[in-house]
């Protein structure tokens, strides 16, 4: 198990997520099982969904120019570009925090001002919050890393603490 629970708990009601990110969990969810349940479960809400035209194409440029999406591949770094606009642009996000891995849309989101957390910082949250302990918070983190994720691992259980 993959423990979102923890994410759960860490966000406590106020996380969302955009459609393309719910799309990219939804093929996922082959390797991840677990993320197969989120849109049942409905803790991140309903997908935001980018309908107006114009910013559409906004957070196309932004796909392109920042992540190097391409034509070919539509969807690819797609679900990136979305939460940075969506962040960015809608009042009802400003101020939002971005959960991620992903190093260079890291990068890019604390140039522009957005708080930003890794796995390693929800997993300080949960441990801080008493929802997990640190050894066990660490042999996950490195359990997930060895199924793939890439992760910033803390060196010891002495990095969780927030």
């Amino acid at each position: 198990m993959g423990r979102l629970d923890l994410l759960r708990s860490v966000l406590r009601g106020r996380g969302r997520w955009t459609a393309a990110v719910a799309h990219e969990a939804s093929r996922s969810a082959r390797y991840f099982p677990d993320l197969a349940l989120l849109p049942a479960e409905g803790w991140l809400g309903e997908a935001i969904e980018i309908v107006d035209e114009a910013d559409i194409r906004r957070v196309n440029r932004i796909r392109r120019a920042v992540f190097g999406g391409t034509d070919a591949e539509p969807l690819r770094h797609l679900g990136e570009a979305e939460s940075c606009f969506v962040i960015l642009e809608w009042a009802a996000f400003v101020g939002s925090w971005w959960i991620s891995d992903d190093r260079e849309s890291l990068r890019y989101a604390r140039r522009r001002g957005i708080t930003t957390a890794e796995t390693i910082d929800v997993m300080g949250m949960a441990v801080a919050d008493g929802h997990v302990d640190k050894r066990d918070a660490v042999a996950l983190m490195h359990r997930m890393t060895a199924e793939g994720r890439h992760l910033r691992l803390p060196r010891s259980d002495a990095d969780l603490v927030t």
